[in-house]
């Protein structure tokens, strides 16, 4: 097996070279030269992602990487430099090359006239014939227009706007894309994997909008340097700090502020950035005389320095804390801690390189006092990744790298509550593995109407000692008990202890990406992806939303990777030249080793998980539209999902039903419908509006539809899995932004943000308790909200 992947990437990667060859030496006929460089901000030199550079005489268009370089290579001769970004005003230069050249350009933001109306930047014609499909961005710029939740704009309930994201529930942590679970998202800040995204259960995000530089959701065709997860990847940048000079900004909300500071360490080559939010809620519960308490705090700071027009070095991190309790009674606390160590090395203006080292930690502790227990849990990774990007021609681009993630993961230190708890010290035991990764890939442009992207990613997983495992009867953890039908766990019939970084179990797969776009006219095509994604670490739950009390956990022996096949076709079409697009695209997803728990799992603190657990497999398919009005007074987008979750675990024999009697039945993140609407109404200089409207259909649940009485107590009866769903969810939100003095660019600057949550107080449901009425005996059950209207009002500011 390992000789075979070996071959195939040989011979992959001696592709990719041999079409750099011939690329090269066609250039050498041709007498052709590259222009190189950044694209950053004029007010404060941060680099721009994503930015769009023309040639208009070649017809020829790339954009920037993730830290504002580009190169384009040309034959010699005079050409016009077009420069587009969302946000910021067109740059156009004519320019004569004549040899390779370095040129740097900076970009001002949109300049506003007196009646508010935004001067065009329209970057959309690149996405006609790129070859990436299935990935949206969000401009911080377009975040912050949307209405805030409880005064703080959210950079993940923005995405729920999107088509093909939802959310299990109101005030649920983390998101599913195209019917994932929320454990598929690979959520990166600075590169660093986010565990946790959300503060005091899904009311507030973890990242704070001050500090993000750029947004990206990959939701399929997802680029060969990403994996580790199936369902999508959300990449998120931070800010570099200004280098230029000292400014302050931030914002007073109603139950949380925040503030950021940033400027030169040395002007214009060193710079710094530090953001910190907390909220107050605490103190507020303290003069009302609650005995409950909650809050959280968080802490981004960002330090870089340019050694020289070749080398860069970047040092980002993120620190976050949540605390809940509950009069004592049920206390829980949750964190993320990320560090990321970066450097870039530009080897020629077509060779870009970036090294880093990444650590991520996730930690978790629960203390309830009613049975006596303090649970602490956390996952810890180290990374090592290097990437290239080699821009070999006018036409190829070729991406490299490789990457190393060791995992420590905690599934328990169990302690007494207190003095009084009879609870024996305890500790589940702890669990490493690691993951290797190699990839290649490039995005090659075959002739004006046809473009690719193809890519290999080879993934290793190797779960490790030191430990000792439990061995069972025919190697199953779960039995079927054929008296009672039901599964159970399996009496372990011995033990392996495996010694320290012993291997206990291996995986390797094989991960090929492939993408094509083919242009009807200049502002029409059609594009198809697919993409293969494995997944080695897991979150261990069995409810629809992410809750304090999962765990993650490393493939073995019984918890399997889960491996995922999706393939996707999409029609795309600018209109008016790009004031108006439209996308549409269908997928169809597939996922093997599916973990699925048997009825009546405890997952509180279990030593043995596997005893709870049978593999099987996923399956969900729908169709995306959305259409985005892009520039004007009025903007904003339309969306809309039809799409369908499910997932089937089968008997292993004959003999055994499998859950659910072994029919697909619907995830619980099944959502048929999804229907956003996002608008942005600039009505002046000074005020502007925002509005979104959100329906989803309800999330899938399992209700009694019985009951039954068993020694003088009433039981209920469910029946098949997840065939009930939950009323639908829908909301109404407004906002309006008052700028007083909204020309002024120095100096104190202030702003109004006045918003209204769930305008029309939709009660929705996220959940539904079954009960019996102790007066009439009647069964009844009742729905639980959370949220009704809410109002909000901050104020920003920076000087």
């Amino acid at each position: 097996m390992s000789y075979k992947i070996n071959v195939c990437l040989l011979l992959f990667l001696g592709f990719l070279f041999s079409a750099n060859a011939q690329e090269t030496t066609s250039e050498t006929s041709k007498q052709k030269v590259t222009l190189s460089g950044t694209i950053a901000n004029k007010l404060n030199n941060e680099t721009l992602i994503g930015v769009s550079i023309q040639i208009l005489e070649a017809k020829i268009a790339v954009a920037t990487n993730t830290y504002g370089f580009y190169s384009i290579t040309l034959p010699k001769g005079n050409y016009t430099v077009v420069i587009s970004y969302m946000g910021f005003d067109n740059v156009e230069e004519k320019i004569s090359l004549n040899q390779n050249t370095k040129k740097n350009f900076v970009m001002t933001e949109n300049s506003k006239s007196l009646e508010g109306v935004t001067i065009k930047s329209n970057p959309n014609k690149i996405n006609i014939s790129k070859p990436e499909m299935s990935i949206n961005k969000l401009s911080i710029t377009t975040i912050r227009k949307m209405p805030p939740m409880m005064g703080e704009v959210d950079v993940l309930k923005s995405i729920l706007q999107l088509p093909g994201v939802t959310n299990a529930q109101e005030g649920a942590t983390g998101f599913n894309v195209r019917g994932g679970s929320v454990d598929g998202n690979l959520v990166l800040l600075d590169e660093a994997v986010v565990y946790n995204t959300s503060h005091l259960f899904g009311f507030f995000s973890v990242f704070n909008s001050d500090i993000i530089k750029d947004l990206k959701l990959y939701k399929g065709g997802i680029p060969a340097n990403f994996g580790g997860r199936i369902s999508s990847v959300l990449d998120i940048y931070q800010k570099e700090g200004n280098n230029k000079e000292f400014h302050v900004n931030g914002g007073l909300g109603l139950l949380s502020s925040r503030l950021l500071v940033e400027g030169p360490i040395v002007k214009e080559k060193s710079s710094f950035v530090v953001a910190g939010r907390s909220s107050y809620i605490h103190l507020l519960l303290k003069l009302a005389n609650e005995p409950n308490s909650a809050y959280f705090y968080d802490m981004n700071a960002k330090l870089n320095y340019r050694i020289n027009d070749k080398n860069n070095l970047y040092a980002s991190g993120y620190f976050g804390k949540d605390y809940f309790d509950m009069n004592g009674v049920f206390v829980n606390t949750y964190g993320n801690r990320l560090f990321n160590l970066r450097w870039n090395h530009i080897f020629s203006d077509k060779v870009f390189s970036n090294a880093s080292a990444i650590y991520s930690n996730y930690d978790y502790g629960l203390k309830l006092k009613m049975v006596g227990i303090d649970w602490a849990s956390d996952i810890k990774n180290y990374n090592l990744k290097y990437d290239v990007k080699h821009y070999a021609s006018d036409k190829l681009t070729l991406s490299y790298g490789a990457n190393s993630i060791y995992y420590q993961f905690n599934p328990g230190t169990i302690k007494p509550f207190d003095e009084n708890s009879t609870l024996n010290p305890d500790q589940i035991a702890k669990k490493c593995a690691l993951e290797n990764a190699l990839y290649a890939g490039a995005e090659q442009k075959i002739s004006d109407k046809i473009s690719l992207s193809y890519g290999l990613r080879y993934s290793n997983f190797t779960r490790m000692g030191e430990q000792t495992i439990n061995t069972y009867a025919n190697n199953q953890a779960v039995v079927f008990n054929p008296e009672q039908q039901i599964y159970e766990e399996a009496t372990p019939t011995g033990n392996i202890s495996y010694g320290k970084n012993k291997k206990i179990a291996s995986f390797g797969n094989l991960e090929p990406r492939f993408g094509i776009a083919y242009s009807l006219n200049a502002n029409q095509s059609v594009k198809a992806s697919y993409n293969r994604m494995s997944q080695y670490v897991h979150l261990i739950s069995n409810t629809a939303s992410v809750s304090p009390l999962d765990i993650w956990a490393p493939s073995d022996q019984y918890l399997k990777p889960e491996v995922l096949d999706q393939v996707a076709l999409g029609y795309f079409q600018n209109f008016k030249d790009g004031d108006y697009s439209l996308e549409a695209e269908t997928f169809y997803k597939k996922v093997k080793n599916k973990a699925d728990f048997i009825d009546g799992a405890d997952l509180i603190a279990h030593k043995n998980i596997e005893q709870v657990l049978l593999n099987g497999q996923a399956r969900s398919y729908g169709l995306e539209l959305m259409l985005k009005k892009n520039t004007g007074k009025l903007n904003g987008w339309i969306s809309y999902t039809l799409s369908k979750a499910e997932q089937r675990t089968p008997g292993r024999t004959p003999e055994e039903p499998g859950i659910n009697d072994g029919q697909w039945y619907r995830a619980n993140y099944d959502k048929r419908h999804n229907f956003s609407i996002n608008a942005a109404y600039d009505i002046s200089s000074k005020w502007s509006f925002g509005g979104t409207f959100t329906f989803q259909s309800g999330r899938a649940a399992t209700f009694p539809n019985g009951k039954y009485e068993y020694q003088g107590i009433t039981v209920a009866d469910y029946g098949l899995r997840n065939e009930n769903s939950l009323s639908a969810y829908h909301h109404l939100d407004l906002s309006a932004t008052y700028k007083r003095k909204p020309n002024k660019v120095k100096g104190w600057q202030g702003e109004w943000v006045f918003s209204i949550y769930n305008i029309y107080n939709r009660n929705n449901a996220a959940a539904f308790m079954f009960s019996q009425n102790p007066n009439t005996g009647v069964s009844e059950a009742k729905r639980i909200s959370i949220f009704g209207i809410v109002p909000g009002v901050t104020y920003n500011f920076k000087f």
